[in-house]
C-alpha cells in the first residue's frame, strides 16, 4: 500500500486503486510534492487571519477594496451609513469563495457618530482580539462654486471627508493599542488633494482631500514607534490617492455635464478613466507585510494625470 501524508491527512493508495487510476494517483502525489517543495508565492501579501475595517464599504471604491482584502484571506467588516446592504454589496458577497479563507460582514455606522463608531470598532476588536488594518474610504462630493457654497454644506462635507476619517482612524488606533497590534491604515485621499480638477468646481471636496493627506503624515508620526513601556504603537499610516474613477458618484457628474468624461479622459497619459478594481492591488500592498517599511506616504495612482 502506498501512503502519502500532507497537512495532517494520510492518503492511501491500495494496489487495486492505483491499478484502476494509475495516472490519477501519480498526479495527486506529484501535486502534493510540488506544494511541499515550493513555498507559498508572495506570502507577504497574505492577509489570512487578519481583521480589517473598511468605511464607505457598502458600494463603490470602498466595497471593491474590501472584496480584494477578502480574496487575500482577510476578515473584513464594511461600515456604512446605509441601513442595510444594497444590491452592489450582495453581488460582491456572492463572488466570495470559501477557498479565499476570508469573510465579508456589514455593519451600519455613520462615521460622524463618534460614540457608535467607537463602540462598533471596539466590539469587533474584542471579538477577534484586535484589528489589523483600516481602509477609510467614506466620502461625499458636491459640485458648487466657492462664492455660492452654503456654510452648512461646507461643514457637512468636512464632517464626513475629514472629521469622519479622523474619528475612524483614532477609533481603530485605540483598538490596536489595546491589543498591541502593529496595524496598518490606508486613508483614501485623491489626486484632487494635489491639483484642482479641470472642469469640476468642487473646492470643499478638494480641500478635504488635501487635509486627509496631511492627516496621514501626522498620524504616522504619532503612532509609528513602539512605546517601550506600554508596547503600544508600531502602526503604519499611508494614503491612497486615486485619479478619476468611474463610480456612481462620478457618473452623476457626467449626467450633469455630458462633456466632462471626454475632458477627463484627455487629461491623463492613458487616455481613459480608471475602474475601482484597478486599486485593489495597491490597497492590499499597503495593508500587508509587503509594505512593512512604508509609512507617511501618499501613493498616487492617476494614469499620469498629475505628472504633466
Amino acid at each position: 500500500m502506498n501512503m502519502f501524508s500532507t497537512f495532517g491527512t494520510v492518503l492511501r493508495f491500495t494496489p487495486s486503486s492505483t491499478r484502476a487510476f494509475p495516472h490519477t494517483s501519480r498526479r495527486i502525489i506529484h501535486s502534493y510534492r510540488l506544494q511541499e517543495s515550493y513555498p507559498k508565492r508572495l506570502r507577504d501579501f497574505d492577509l489570512k487571519g487578519g481583521v480589517y475595517i473598511v468605511t464607505g464599504g457598502a458600494q463603490g471604491l470602498g466595497l471593491c477594496l474590501a472584496e480584494g482584502l477578502v480574496e487575500s484571506g482577510g476578515k473584513v467588516y464594511c461600515l456604512d451609513r446605509l441601513p442595510k446592504p444594497n444590491q452592489e454589496y450582495r453581488e460582491a458577497e456572492s463572488r466570495i469563495l470559501p477557498e479565499f479563507g476570508g469573510s465579508l460582514s456589514y455593519k451600519q455606522v455613520d462615521v460622524r457618530d463618534s460614540s457608535n463608531l467607537n463602540s462598533v470598532i471596539m466590539s469587533i476588536a474584542d471579538e477577534h482580539n484586535g484589528i489589523d488594518g483600516l481602509i477609510a474610504a467614506a466620502g461625499v462630493q458636491k459640485v458648487c462654486d466657492a462664492v455660492n457654497y452654503p456654510p452648512e454644506d461646507i461643514a457637512d462635507m468636512l464632517s464626513i471627508n475629514y472629521t469622519g476619517v479622523f474619528l475612524t482612524a483614532t477609533a481603530c488606533a485605540r483598538a490596536m493599542f489595546k491589543y498591541k497590534k502593529r496595524g496598518s491604515m490606508v486613508l483614501i485621499g485623491s489626486m484632487s488633494g494635489l491639483v484642482a480638477n479641470k472642469g469640476l468646481i468642487s473646492p470643499v471636496y478638494n480641500s478635504s482631500k488635501a487635509a486627509v493627506l496631511q492627516l496621514t503624515r501626522n498620524l504616522a508620526m504619532e503612532w509609528g514607534r513602539v512605546d517601550p513601556k506600554t508596547g503600544e504603537g508600531g502602526i503604519r499610516v499611508n494614503s491612497l490617492s486615486p485619479g478619476h474613477i468611474v463610480t456612481p458618484m462620478v457618473e452623476k457628474n457626467f449626467e450633469d455635464d455630458p462633456g466632462l468624461k471626454e475632458l477627463w479622459e484627455k487629461e491623463n497619459m492613458l487616455g481613459r478613466l480608471s475602474k475601482p478594481e484597478e486599486f485593489k492591488g495597491a490597497a492590499l500592498f499597503m495593508l500587508s507585510r509587503a509594505s512593512s517599511f512604508m509609512t507617511a506616504n501618499n501613493l498616487v495612482i492617476d494614469g499620469g494625470h498629475t505628472a504633466w
